[in-house]
């Protein structure tokens, strides 16, 4: 049974032009929640997708200032996380949970 603070964990796969780049080198790029830790980020990727995680790297993308009809408004910070799968696993993204 997965625990359901996983599914708190892990927000979203980020799919971009870099992240599918990174596909190739057997990494996934997932947007977490912005407390999460690496163990965190670590325990809920092998519980939800049943694969082996052999390194998390984070990284928080500050927000921006954008403007809508002239109003300044502020994106919010997003924390993304580059998992690292070990050698023969892989995650289909496409497919989803």
């Amino acid at each position: 049974m997965t625990d359901l603070r996983h599914y708190d964990v892990i927000v979203s796969p980020a799919i971009t032009e870099k992240s599918t780049m990174a596909s190739e080198a057997n990494q996934v790029v997932f947007n977490v929640d912005r407390k999460a830790t690496k163990p965190e980020i670590k325990a809920a990727v092998e519980a939800l997708f049943g694969v082996k995680v052999a390194g998390v790297n984070t990284l928080v993308r500050k927000g921006k200032v954008k403007r809508f009809r002239g109003t300044v408004g502020r994106q919010s910070d997003v924390k993304k996380a580059i998992v690292t799968l070990a050698e023969g696993h892989s995650i289909d993204i496409a497919t989803g949970l």
